[in-house]
């Protein structure tokens, strides 16, 4: 590991996934306190899917980005308040804009790994504003090495300061995590970071290894709160960066504390592996589909994994997610009547 690392704590978006989006404006403000006591560098906030998502089609949060950022922000000293904007849910206008007024830090703009395109004039805008902006590459397992390379470029042309990898099928395994995150480290001049997924049950050896690799920002969350089989959890990485003596603001008692604290408040269920998230893993879909596959699942009494292995195999993306009924429907039109799913209800 080389240089100070940057600990991004996305407990309070990604986390809302594995609560519809539910989170209230208590329980951010006691858990950004947490993570501003575990000195974090970043608290990012929002709907799970960033500014602007709350929607029927991916689901409508408890209370407005707005309401959100403030509950968080006036909480944090030290610790920046971060956002993700991805173009298409998030708007100039009518969701940037006010985010910043708001008192947001750090804009995070995110695409599909092959789009970064996409993220061109929302990056320019921030970065004329002299926003802080950093680049997103969304299912980057999807992409090679070279081709993410080719992508982090036209981020960093349009002014972004670093750009993430985002596992968001937790499809990657250590030596692709060196391979991806090793080749952008050495073929940019800005900093590179990591965002893990679970469904393998490899995210905190992931972020170690990309660690490795040379970047030096790594996404974490309390008790791995996040979509499908959850994230990094940030007491386990705070242990691993407290063994390894690695320099850093974080605490290990802190982020300790910080997953206590997200435990005893909101995580009702603490992300674990099942065969659903294990196939989206091998599947490499999107860890956000794991809840509206396994609801597909039991209205048409189909198999969970058949429809993320079919996912996996039509390459489908987050904002797809009308695919997951057509697939329900054809594998439970194809069925011979009487056919059982070939899994246990307790895993649908």
């Amino acid at each position: 590991m080389s240089g100070t690392l940057q600990i991004c704590d996305t407990t309070l978006r990604d986390g809302n996934h594995a609560v519809g989006h539910q989170l209230g404006a208590q329980d951010i403000g006691a858990y950004a306190r947490a993570a501003e006591a575990a000195g974090v560098d970043v608290v990012e906030v929002g709907h799970g899917n960033g500014l602007g998502a709350s929607s029927i089609q991916v689901g409508i949060a408890a209370i407005s980005d707005a309401e959100m950022l403030r509950a968080a922000k006036a909480e944090l000293r030290r610790s920046r308040l971060g956002v993700l904007s991805i173009p298409g849910f998030a708007s100039i206008e009518r969701d940037l804009k006010p985010a910043l007024d708001c008192g947001v830090d750090e804009v995070r703009v995110g695409a599909h790994c092959t789009e970064a395109d996409v993220t061109r004039q929302q990056i320019t805008m921030l970065r004329a504003m002299g926003v802080t902006v950093k680049g997103m590459l969304l299912m980057s397992h999807m992409a090679s090495a070279k081709k993410l390379v080719e992508q982090a470029r036209l981020m960093r042309d349009y002014g972004a300061e670093a750009v993430v990898l985002m596992d968001s099928a937790g499809a990657y395994t250590p030596r692709k995590v060196r391979e991806k995150v090793g080749e952008l480290v050495d073929k940019l001049d800005i900093a590179i970071g990591f965002h893990a997924h679970n469904n393998l049950g490899l995210s905190v050896i992931n972020s170690m290894t990309a660690m490795e690799a040379g970047a030096t920002i790594v996404d974490v969350t309390a008790r791995g709160f996040g979509a499908g089989a959850g994230n990094a959890p940030i007491e386990l990485v705070a242990a691993n960066l407290h063994v390894e003596q690695a320099e850093t603001r974080i605490s290990l008692f802190g982020a300790l504390d910080a997953a206590d604290t997200a435990e005893e408040r909101f995580v009702k269920h603490v992300p674990t592996n099942d065969s659903v998230t294990i196939a989206s893993g091998i599947a490499g879909v999107f860890s956000g589909f794991a809840a509206p596959v396994r609801r597909a699942a039991r209205r048409f009494g189909v198999d969970p994994r058949e429809i993320l292995l079919e996912l996996g195999e039509r390459r489908v993306v987050a904002g797809q997610e009308d695919t997951i009924i057509e697939v329900a429907m054809r594998l439970a039109a194809e069925r011979t009547p009487g056919d059982l799913p070939h899994t246990s209800a307790d895993h649908i």
